[in-house]
């Protein structure tokens, strides 16, 4: 299961980082820009801001004390962490598909979704392991 830690780490620090990056310009700027020409609403901003710090917060709880936590929670809050990143980036699919969004507030500058595919594909990989993993098995295997 060290494909699935690695994996989870890297999604805990980058969904934190992207959430603190949109309090500071010019992510802030960009953010704001995409959410109001993407017709998301007004709520959508701090939704995705807090999504993204309260995911990457929860993913590094459980790394950081997944043995102190029953298996059953910590299944849980990473599951609940895997399918938030899921509906996020497909938020994120949305936005950079939506032809009012320029190309120069997205993150590199590009219009295709190429970051929030690979973080959707992630997140998905890791809840598929996380479900597989869970069939028969015992043992505290998020600590290996």
């Amino acid at each position: 299961m060290k494909y699935l830690k690695i994996t989870t780490w890297f999604l805990a620090i980058s969904m934190f980082m992207f959430g603190i990056l949109k309090f500071v310009n010019p992510f802030k700027d960009w953010y704001a820009v995409q959410i109001l020409n993407s017709d998301l609403g007004q709520i959508s901003y701090a939704m995705g801001i807090m999504g993204e710090i309260g995911v990457g917060v929860t993913l590094l709880f459980c790394l950081i004390f997944g043995q102190k936590i029953s298996i059953k929670q910590y299944r849980f809050l990473t599951t609940i962490s895997f399918l938030t990143i899921s509906i996020m980036m497909l938020t994120g699919i949305y936005v950079h598909l939506h032809p009012n969004v320029p190309a120069d507030v997205l993150p590199l500058k590009i219009k295709p979704p190429y970051i929030p595919a690979l973080f959707l594909m992630v997140a998905l990989s890791n809840l598929y392991l996380l479900v597989k993993s869970g069939k028969g098995r015992k043992d505290k295997w998020q600590t290996s």
